[in-house]
């Protein structure tokens, strides 16, 4: 199973439209997973057309999108349970990745997928494979524009970042 994984689109704002290597690489996905900030529900529409999409609502979605889409989930993927929140709250920004790993339970997710800081991450902690995408529009203080690929089979997931420089 191929699984891209994105956060903080931040569009229209920062994009009219999706950048190129992402649009390759949800060509060939089985699944999307957005981790919040879309900014518009349309966002949604323009993900669904290449696969189904799970996502939860950032501090920059308003009430239509957060009705939709709620702000935490876990969703399971060929046996691996993967927890999805936004990861904002109160606090500094290098918290993020604590308040992300906070929102589920002990034993609760195998890996947990988060946005806000636009800052790519992948590591263990606990046992628990947290992965933040970056930010496929919006580089803020990042070197690249990011997201993330998942490869799920047989109940293993592998998980890299795709890095570019121009949308």
């Amino acid at each position: 199973m191929k699984v891209v994984v994105v956060s903080d689109t931040h569009m229209p704002r920062m994009a009219k439209k999706l950048p190129e290597r992402l649009v390759e690489a949800l060509k060939k996905a089985d699944v999307i997973l957005h981790a919040g900030d879309w900014t518009d529900v349309s966002v949604v529409t323009m993900l669904r057309k290449y696969a189904p999409v799970y996502g939860i609502c950032g501090n920059n979605d308003g009430p239509e999108l957060v009705r939709m889409l709620g702000l935490r989930r876990i969703v399971t993927l060929e046996g691996v349970r993967i927890g999805i929140v936004h990861g904002h709250g109160q606090g500094k920004r290098e918290e993020t990745e604590s308040r992300a790993f906070r929102a589920f339970e002990p034993g609760e997710v195998d890996v947990i997928v988060f946005g806000h800081s636009h800052i790519p991450l992948h590591k263990q902690r606990d046992g628990v494979l947290l992965f933040n995408p970056g930010s496929p529009t919006d580089r803020r203080r990042s070197t690249h524009y990011a997201f993330g690929l998942f490869t799920i089979h047989e109940g293993r997931l592998t998980a890299e970042h795709v890095k570019y420089l121009n949308k």
